[in-house]
């Protein structure tokens, strides 16, 4: 394999040069790739879709786990489904939380990712604040008492194993899951080439929450570079504080972010047109 073709729409496909093969096979839930590339380093490949790349997944990260942590402010317990690589894990972690429940499907994609990715978690697996799970994030939803601060669903694409983590059913039981005050941030596909899934998205949580707020990522490896993500509260909490107050609660984070700053968060809720302005 000299090249790996990602196609993203009828219309548009991006080119990565393969350099080495690291890993190539198939769990009992999706098609597993990873190679190297001179450009983006390691890069994991889930069912012929990217999931990240060493370069830019800082990115993805940071605001997927930063933006919520931070408009909430006193989260205490934070429960990421999906996520297995452990980058999300890593970002939540630098937050002065009491405990984090990451539910993954795929025990071979956490393993993997041990393997090959290693300082996208950093250890984080290890951290005693961190509980993993290997589940059906749907099923822990649907069966599970406790309560949380943050949702992050940290999933792939809403096709294959993601799929029902976009459904209006899902996210009723993951309001029933909040406690007061509570937030849930949805990773959304790419807006540009994706502006429906990014609608139904913003709808269906504006349903179940009342608003629902997309904020953007730019993340180069994503096709057309701009990540979508839906932020939701359970009661009206601000999404995007006051800079005077998202600059209070940076400063313990100070240095331990590469993207993520108090002016970024606050930017990132700035839409053009093109993908809408979330729903009320």
């Amino acid at each position: 394999m000299r090249s790996f073709l990602e196609k993203s729409s009828d219309h548009h496909s991006q080119v990565l040069s393969v350099d080495r093969v690291l890993h190539h096979g198939r769990t009992a839930f999706q098609d597993v790739l990873i190679f190297e590339n001179r450009l983006f380093g390691k890069v994991l490949v889930l069912d012929g879709v990217i999931q990240l790349t060493e370069w830019d997944n800082h990115i993805y990260h940071e605001m997927i786990a930063h933006v919520p942590l931070m408009a909430h402010g006193l989260a205490e317990r934070v429960l990421i489904i999906g996520g297995g690589d452990g980058g999300a894990l890593r970002e939540v972690l630098k937050h002065p939380v009491r405990e984090v429940v990451l539910i993954e499907i795929d025990r071979e994609v956490i393993e993997l990712s041990q393997r090959f990715f290693p300082d996208v978690s950093a250890g984080a697996f290890s951290d005693p604040r961190s509980t993993v799970i290997v589940s059906d994030g749907i099923e822990y939803i649907a069966e599970t008492e406790s309560h949380f601060d943050v949702v992050i669903i940290d999933s792939t694409d809403p096709i294959g194993p993601g799929e029902q983590l976009f459904s209006e059913v899902f996210y009723r039981r993951c309001r029933s899951r909040l406690s007061p005050g509570g937030i849930v941030v949805v990773q959304s596909g790419v807006g540009f080439h994706q502006p429906e899934p990014l609608a139904n998205v913003c709808d269906r949580l504006a349903g179940v929450f009342g608003t629902a707020k997309p904020f953007l990522a730019p993340v180069p490896t994503y096709a057309a570079g701009a990540l979508a993500l839906v932020a939701a509260g359970s009661s009206g909490k601000a999404l995007r504080p006051p800079k005077k107050i998202l600059q209070e609660q940076f400063r313990p984070l100070e240095g331990k972010t590469r993207y993520y700053r108090p002016e970024v968060h606050r930017a990132a809720f700035t839409m053009a047109p093109v993908f809408g302005q979330g729903r009320t």
